[in-house]
């Protein structure tokens, strides 16, 4: 029988713990740059199902510390 490689890990669902796929969004380069479209449509499903206000006018960064501690509330993304 061939012998089954062993599990390689995905840097995009699991990077690594020193790796720079996890960044805070505080050291962006584009941080400050308007939230994306993708951001936005998130960021409006996880206020709804938290029951808060979405906040327009959010930058990239503003919306993935926001969108991180609506996941926390709300249990979902993680």
């Amino acid at each position: 029988m061939a012998k089954q490689p062993e599990h390689e890990p995905n840097p995009k669902s699991e990077p690594e713990e020193n790796s720079n796929a996890v960044k805070n969004p505080d050291d962006w380069t584009t941080g400050d740059e308007p939230i994306t479209g993708a951001q936005a449509s998130y960021l409006k499903t996880l206020s709804e199902q938290a029951g808060e206000p979405y906040e327009e006018g959010l930058s990239k960064a503003e919306a993935s510390k926001r969108i991180d501690a609506l996941q926390e509330k709300t249990g979902r993304g993680r």
